[in-house]
C-alpha cells in the first residue's frame, strides 16, 4: 500500500480518483440531469416497494441508486462526495470488482429492507445513501483509528461511523415526513457490517474444511502406503521362500 493511505488524518484532501468511483459517480451526475429533463424517470427507475412486490418491477432495487433528488442539490453532492473520499480508498486497498461489488451488496441490500419492512408503500426511495452508509461502515472497521474532521472537530472514523449510525436510527424511530430514507440507510450500514464479517466467517468455515479435507486425505494415503509396503514385503518374503 502507498504511502499516501498509511497517513492517520483524513479530511478533505484531494483523492485519487479511482476507476469505479469515477464510473458511479459520472452515472449518477449523468442520471441527475436526466431527471431535470424528464420528471417521470424518478418514478420509473425510483425505488416504489408496491411496483415492486405487486409489479415485479424489480430493476428499481439497482435503478435507485443512481438518482436524487433534484429539487435537494445538496443529496447528491454530499453523496458523491461521501464515494469519492471515503470510496476511493476502499477501492484502492480492494481493487475495482471487490469494491463495486461491496457498493451494489450495500445499495440493494438497503432496497431490499426498505420494500421488506413497507411492501405496500408508494413512496419512492431515490439515492445511493445506503450504499455510501455500507461504505463507511467498512472505513471504519478498516481503519479505526483515522482522524476524520467532522464539520471543524477532529474525530476517529470509527465514533464517526458510530454517530451518523446513530443519527439514522433515531430519526428512523420518528414519524417525521421528511423523505430521507434513513431505513435505507441503517439497511446499507448492516448490509455492509454482515458481508464483512460474514467474510471472514465464512472464510474460517473454508479454511477448516480444506485443513479437514487435508487431513482426511492425508490418512487416506498412509492406509495406501502401509498397505502397499505390507504387500510388497509380503512378496519379498514369498520370493526368498521360493
Amino acid at each position: 500500500m502507498s504511502s499516501r493511505y498509511r497517513s492517520t488524518f483524513s479530511g478533505l484532501g484531494f483523492r485519487p480518483w479511482t476507476p469505479a468511483v469515477r464510473i458511479l459517480i459520472v452515472s449518477c451526475v449523468i442520471a441527475f440531469f436526466v431527471e431535470l429533463i424528464d420528471p417521470s424517470f424518478i418514478s420509473n427507475f425510483g425505488l416504489t416497494p408496491a411496483q415492486v412486490t405487486h409489479n415485479f418491477h424489480l430493476w428499481q432495487l439497482v435503478t435507485y441508486i443512481f438518482l436524487h433528488a433534484t429539487g435537494q442539490p445538496f443529496h447528491i453532492i454530499f453523496n458523491m462526495l461521501g464515494l469519492w473520499m471515503f470510496g476511493s480508498e476502499l477501492e484502492s486497498l480492494w481493487g475495482s470488482r471487490q469494491f463495486t461489488k461491496f457498493f451494489f451488496i450495500c445499495g440493494i441490500g438497503a432496497g431490499l429492507l426498505s420494500v421488506l419492512l413497507s411492501p405496500n408503500s408508494f413512496v419512492t426511495t431515490i439515492g445511493a445513501s445506503g450504499a455510501i452508509y455500507g461504505i463507511l461502515a467498512a472505513y471504519g472497521i478498516l481503519f479505526p483509528n483515522r482522524i476524520i474532521i467532522f464539520i471543524i472537530f477532529p474525530i476517529p472514523a470509527k465514533w464517526f461511523v458510530l454517530l451518523l449510525g446513530g443519527m439514522a436510527f433515531f430519526s428512523s424511530l420518528s414519524a417525521s415526513g421528511s423523505g430521507i430514507a434513513n431505513v435505507a440507510h441503517l439497511g446499507g450500514m448492516l448490509c455492509g457490517l454482515i458481508y464483512l464479517r460474514g467474510g471472514r466467517v465464512f472464510s474460517d468455515i473454508r479454511y477448516r474444511y480444506d485443513r479437514w479435507h487435508r487431513n482426511r486425505l492425508r490418512r487416506k494415503f498412509e492406509v495406501y502406503y502401509n498397505e502397499r509396503r505390507r504387500n510388497d514385503d509380503d512378496q519379498q518374503k514369498w520370493r526368498r521362500w521360493r
